[in-house]
């Protein structure tokens, strides 16, 4: 049977270090790093999101600010927003809830952001750090991926990952956090012929898609580990008859599981590690901030 890597448990562990972290910085005269969140509309899922955030901000001795802003919001008053948040000096990390509604430019709000405030990782100017190997703030979903991988696998260098999807928020940074490891990187797509085969070659396999079930028992080297990416919500119906909405991940876990050497469960693998390595991010900012006002 395979090792389940538990993204609660460890990012728990995170959190209590971030704690403690922020707590020696502020007694050493630095900044207390304050996150700011700002959501649009009344998304379900993305309430859900800004809430946990919100949580692991007070677990993680983090100070947070919220600003809620209705669904028609224009372009111009999400930029003033962003704009007041850039220039706000008790302000270290800035965080826009995405999706937006669909009338609002996600690119530009994302190139609104002050790079050393973009704890996301989605500011090009990040992207490019990443990319060239310079320090920067890098996107959470990766970075806890690399931490979980890292945590169960020791040294990753010389092994083969396969990233299957090419996102810029998950897929692009996963593999360059992976070639930084000195890991050998394929990355598949929609595109790409026989991913399976492909994904059969791998020490490590990445998943982010969004795609339920995507990868199947026959995809995975026996040994390997499996790290889902994917959340996705289907309608399962119950012996009863009963119809219930469940959340999956893009790996077929029950079939998996038994193959992998180690895998990651959909919920409380991935999901978990997003949330703190963003707390992660706003402690980066603020020490690379209080060093400048210093």
């Amino acid at each position: 049977m395979s090792k389940i890597i538990d993204g609660k448990k460890l990012s728990k562990e995170i959190l209590q270090q971030v704690a403690v972290e922020v707590t020696e910085l502020t007694e050493r005269g630095g900044i207390a790093p304050c996150l700011a969140v700002v959501l649009v509309g009344e998304d379900p899922a993305s309430q859900l999101y800004v809430r946990n955030k919100i949580r692991c901000c007070n677990e993680a001795g983090i100070r947070s600010v919220e600003h809620r802003l209705s669904s028609d919001v224009s372009q111009p008053e999400l930029n003033a927003l962003v704009d007041e948040l850039n220039n706000d000096a008790t302000v270290q990390g800035i965080l826009v809830q995405l999706p937006l509604p669909g009338h609002l430019d996600e690119s530009a709000i994302i190139e609104a952001i002050n790079p050393s405030k973009d704890v996301d990782g989605f500011h090009l100017l990040n992207v490019g750090l990443l990319s060239t190997g310079q320090p920067g703030l890098v996107p959470c979903t990766p970075t806890g991926c690399m931490i979980m991988l890292e945590k169960v696998l020791g040294d990753l260098s010389g092994k083969h990952a396969v990233v299957i999807g090419r996102s810029n928020i998950v897929g692009k940074p996963m593999a360059a956090l992976l070639l930084q490891a000195s890991c050998t990187v394929t990355i598949v797509h929609s595109r790409t012929r026989d991913i399976a085969a492909l994904c059969r070659q791998a020490d490590i396999v990445v998943a982010a898609v969004g795609q339920p079930g995507l990868v199947k028992a026959d995809w995975i080297k026996p040994g390997a580990a499996v790290i889902d990416v994917g959340i996705n919500a289907i309608e399962v119906t119950e012996a009863d008859g009963s119809v219930v909405r469940k959340l999956v991940g893009d790996v077929d876990f029950a079939a998996v599981e038994p193959v992998a050497g180690y895998i990651t469960p959909v919920p409380g693998g991935v999901g978990p590690m997003t949330i703190a390595c963003l707390m992660k991010n706003t402690l980066s900012a603020a020490r690379a901030q209080s060093t400048t006002v210093q």
